[in-house]
């Protein structure tokens, strides 16, 4: 009998379920046992060739080449993991292996690692899927019980290969012609340019942002107080200046009030939902001012390292209903300090269920964030692991948590023809708010109620009581501008991106799809930064100028976060088999030649500053050329014109000027090689007239006009261009 080979993605997951199946024995790159041997990719192993490794001719990036469209883009192996990948080939290929399973991480990424490994090495034995939501011994081997056969995930992979592909051809092909148009080097892709748009989006409205002035007045009414307000405001609290305040404050004060209506009503305050990636993201980054791929690390070394929480980069809040005892096995063996939390979360030793946390129907790939069923020690953890591993255990406690209940009170009271709103709250059981959602909180300021309408218990009110009102308050302020963006709302306007759209059709389709995949929107975060789009400025995302420019010069299509939406929902529907992947690439490829187009043909009248690019060149111009005496730049006004070997240009190019005059831009037509004399006279005089025919300076294009024609000769080096 032959062996099985198991391939994990990560050295540490690969010993793990090593141990679980007894493969001791070590060996080149993998650990071997009785029938089973376990090796592992390290990321990834295998990648998409580079447009120069297709051809030679890309080499060189020139608009000529573009678009990049090749029906199918080869593999390659990475030269920094040749080693692991020889080592994974010849095991898989080996003839005493019966069959492979992929046993990396359970998700579309984990799927392409495999497959790009398997498809090029060339191996055709049998597949099969490991499919586990947490690494501890028993779930491994309950994932071996209940293994899958490989054509199972088929959809995954043709998704995830769509994915891989799709950004290749709209990045390579977006990003050399943006480049090339502009001279400068500009990164372009499908995920990380809408995501930075909406940076953008909100660095404008701050800018743009006009403040203006108002007034809040309240009323002391003795036993409680009340705020002014008028519904048909908005908002029906503000009244536009002091001196309105005032006056009102000056009818109103020492009259008596009545209580038009007090009406009480009995509201519950639903528990909280378990975490999904991006909500743990969020909640990290406000209460612990975790960035969005900090918080990812440390969850995936509590899932890998630790055992202590389940498969981290899940887009799922709710459980299937086979995990109920799992969870009540997990509430048990929490650790001690959580302990006294249980019995409000399994009252009578049973869990409480409901749509909120238990709904099959709702979970994805993966089910919600929540600990293990092991028990662990959190003091052997790093304190940012701790930290991270204390916010998911109180989550999945207070999820399981009775309801907040209170009395809501709301109190009209007239002075006059003046209407005053005082709030109330009577708490009466506290619920899943008697668990903060983390042990030792930061020490933060605060908040105040807005616009003063706090609420208190109430004295007992009824309609007609009377009250006068003893004194006024009057508080002056500005509207605020929206706040900078951080992680947390930075994700959060990722993962809701399109909920804006007219298109109420397109809207409902893009539910849940928004900007990126919740394991993907850190990495998009931070790609953003790396490129100079986007930077940190204490707890905040801003966008660049570069950012801004960026922007400015792109499509709509490309900006906006319906394409993207399309394109996640399309993906999601390739792994359920419900859209053909070819039809989808056939978009792509459609999508990239549009964008070399648009960037072609863009006459936008943005600069960019020098990345070093222009610099260079104008220092090997300027080494071999010379000035032009008395010719001042017809572009910019400013610099002078420079002569090389083949171009006169602009001394200011490093800073963004693109005059470029080609000395043989005339010749082609049967007109004369332009010297520095000809340039002198044609930017003077616009027109000269020669043995051969005439010169004309016209709207920044020079022609030739031959005797005896009527009609220019031009060619495409005859324009000089901003």
């Amino acid at each position: 009998m032959g062996r099985i080979v198991v391939v994990a993605e990560k050295p540490s997951v690969g010993r793990d379920i090593a141990r679980v199946l007894g493969c001791r024995n070590q060996g080149k790159g993998c650990l071997m046992g009785e029938g089973y041997v376990v090796t592992w990719a390290v990321g990834h192993l295998v990648t998409l060739c580079e447009p120069d490794e297709l051809d030679e001719k890309y080499k060189k990036w020139t608009m000529a080449t573009l678009p990049i469209l090749p029906e199918d883009i080869p593999l390659k192996v990475i030269p920094a993991t040749r080693d692991q990948y020889k080592v994974v080939k010849d095991l898989i290929n080996d003839s005493a292996t019966d069959g492979v399973i992929c046993a990396t991480d359970a998700g579309r990424e984990g799927e392409l690692i495999f497959r790009y490994i398997y498809r090029k090495s060339g191996c055709k034995k049998p597949i099969q899927r490991l499919w586990i939501s947490s690494m501890t011994d028993e779930a491994i081997a309950e994932g071996f019980r209940t293994i899958q056969p490989g054509e199972k995930y088929q959809g995954l992979y043709h998704s995830a290969q769509c994915r891989s592909q799709a950004d290749w051809l709209v990045g390579m092909n977006a990003s050399r012609a943006f480049t090339l148009k502009y001279d400068t080097l500009l990164s372009v892709g499908r995920v990380q340019t809408p995501t930075l748009a909406i940076l953008v989006k909100r660095r404008k409205e701050i800018e743009n942002f006009k403040p203006e002035e108002y007034a809040t007045l309240t009323a002391d009414f003795g036993d409680y107080k009340g705020i002014w307000f008028d519904e048909k405001l908005d908002p029906d609290t503000h009244l536009p200046n002091a001196e309105t305040a005032k006056a009102i404050a000056e009818q109103v004060k020492g009259q008596t009030g009545a209580v038009l209506s007090a009406e009480t009503t009995r509201k519950r305050d639903l528990p909280p939902q378990l975490y999904d990636l991006t909500s743990l993201q969020r909640d990290a980054n406000k209460l612990l001012g975790f960035t969005a791929d900090k918080t990812l690390k440390l969850a995936q070394s509590l899932y890998e390292t630790r055992k202590a929480l389940t498969y981290p980069r899940t887009d799922s809040r709710y459980l299937p209903p086979d995990m109920i005892p799992r969870v009540v096995q997990t509430m048990k063996l929490l650790p001690q300090e959580y302990q006294a939390l249980v019995p409000g979360a399994l009252p009578g030793g049973k869990l409480p269920v409901s749509k909120r946390t238990v709904d099959e129907t709702k979970v994805t790939d993966h089910h919600a964030l929540i600990p293990t069923a092991k028990r662990v020690d959190p003091s052997t953890f790093s304190e940012d692991e701790r930290q991270l591993y204390d916010l998911v255990a109180r989550r999945m406690l207070a999820a399981f948590y009775p309801p907040c209940e209170y009395d809501a009170t709301r109190v009209i009271t007239g002075v006059g023809e003046h209407r005053f709103r005082t709030n109330g709250r009577v708490v009466l059981q506290n619920g899943w708010r008697d668990i903060p959602p983390l042990a030792n909180p930061p020490k933060t300021r605060k908040k105040k109620p807005a616009e003063n309408e706090e609420e208190t218990a109430l004295p007992p009110l009824a309609k007609g009581d009377t009250r006068t009102v003893k004194d006024t308050q009057i508080k002056q302020d500005a509207t605020k501008p929206p706040p900078q963006h951080n992680d947390a709302s930075l994700l959060s306007a990722m993962e809701n991106a399109g909920r804006e759209l007219e298109d109420e059709e397109l809207q409902r389709q893009m539910k849940g799809s928004g900007i990126g995949t919740p394991a993907t929107r850190a990495a998009i975060i931070e790609r953003l930064m790396q490129v100079g789009y986007a930077q940190r400025k204490g707890k905040t995302i801003q966008a660049t100028d570069k950012g801004v420019q960026l922007i400015a010069i792109m499509p709509q299509e490309i900006t906006s976060p319906e394409m993207t939406g399309r394109w996640e929902l399309a993906l999601d529907q390739i792994t359920d088999g419900r859209q053909d992947p070819a039809k989808f690439m056939e978009s792509i490829r459609r999508f990239s030649a549009f964008l070399v187009n648009y960037a072609r043909d863009n006459h936008a009248n943005v600069v960019f500053p020098d990345d070093g690019r222009r610099k260079k060149r104008q220092q090997k111009l300027t080494a071999r050329g010379r000035a032009v005496p008395e010719v001042v730049c017809p572009v910019c006004g400013q610099g002078q014109v420079l002569e090389s070997a083949q171009t006169f240009f602009c001394s200011r190019l490093s800073e963004g000027c693109h005059f470029t005059l080609w000395k043989d831009c005339l010749t082609r037509g049967g007109g004369p090689e332009m010297t520095d004399k000809l340039v002198q006279l044609i930017l003077k005089q616009k027109q000269l007239r020669g043995s051969t025919g005439t010169i004309v300076l016209n709207e920044q294009r020079i022609a030739f006009y031959p005797i005896g024609s009527e009609s220019a000769t031009v060619n495409r080096s005859v324009i000089y261009h901003k």
